[in-house]
C-alpha cells in the first residue's frame, strides 16, 4: 500500500492551491483520511480530517479557509486551500486509515511542499 501527495508549491498571499492524495495497493477498504502539516521549528498539526462518509473536521485556524474532501471511487482525498497565508507554509502530509491484506493501519506520505509568500 502506498500513500501519494502531489500539488504543492509557491503561492502568494491570497492565493489557492489544491493538494491531492492518491492509496494505492492491495486495499479493501479506507477510512478515514486527513492532512496535517509541519513548519520548520514547530511539531506537526493535524490540518483536517474527513470520515469515510465524508464529515469533514477542521483545525480554527483554516476553518473557512480549507475545503478538505474526497473521491472513494479513486481512493483520493482532496485539500482545497484558499486565501492562503504566510503562516501556511508547510510541509503537508497525507495520511489515511486503511484496511488491506496486512490488517487495519495508518498509512502515510512523503510529504508535499506549500510555501506562502510574496
Amino acid at each position: 500500500v502506498q500513500v501519494v501527495e502531489s500539488g504543492g508549491g509557491l503561492v502568494q498571499p491570497g492565493g489557492s492551491l489544491r493538494l491531492s492524495c492518491t492509496a494505492s495497493g492491495r486495499i479493501l477498504s479506507i477510512y478515514a483520511m486527513g492532512w496535517s502539516r509541519q513548519a520548520p521549528g514547530k511539531e506537526r498539526e493535524l490540518v483536517a480530517t474527513i470520515s469515510k462518509s465524508g464529515t469533514p473536521n477542521y483545525i480554527d485556524s483554516v476553518r473557512g479557509r480549507f475545503t478538505i474532501s474526497r473521491d472513494n471511487a479513486k481512493n483520493t482525498v482532496y485539500l482545497q486551500m484558499d486565501s492562503l497565508k504566510p503562516e501556511d507554509t508547510a510541509v503537508y502530509y497525507c495520511n489515511a486509515e486503511i484496511f488491506s491484506l496486512n490488517g487495519r493501519r495508518d498509512y502515510w506520505g512523503q510529504g508535499t511542499q506549500v510555501t506562502v509568500s510574496s
